[in-house]
């Protein structure tokens, strides 16, 4: 009875069905990699720093992701309370123990992505896709 249920249970729920699709649904959302690489790169920053940093994002779209990270356990949020108040943020150990996972994406893509472009190209150029 114990593996109809868990059949049923992985039939309806994505995780179940791909175990990847959490850990891509945590690090993977716009603006996290952004983030944890420039805090794993350059330590500790406070808000300001970061959105230099990162560039694009803007301040409510950094905000609310630092708020998940700090939640997620990614990133450690620390509150200064002095005249004016300072906050800082940095990676956490759970965060910096992403660090193998970019490493091989980083390997991967330096293998890997002239060889998109060129089936990115290949599947544009043929007219029967048209």
């Amino acid at each position: 009875m114990a593996g109809t249920k868990q059949a049923t249970t992985a039939g309806s729920e994505p995780e179940f069905a791909c175990p990847v699709s959490p850990v891509v649904d945590i690090v993977f959302s716009r603006w996290t990699t952004p983030v944890l690489w420039a805090l794993h790169t350059y330590g500790r920053q406070r808000f300001v720093e970061l959105e230099r940093r990162i560039g694009t994002i803007t301040p409510k779209v950094l905000t609310q992701r630092l708020r998940q990270l700090e939640r997620d356990g990614l990133v450690v949020r620390t509150y200064h309370p002095e005249v004016p108040p300072r906050v800082e943020y940095e990676i956490s150990e759970l965060g910096r123990s992403l660090a193998p996972l970019f490493a091989h994406l980083t390997e991967w893509g330096a293998a890997n992505l002239s060889r998109v472009e060129e089936a990115r190209r290949a599947y544009d150029a043929d007219p029967a896709r048209r």
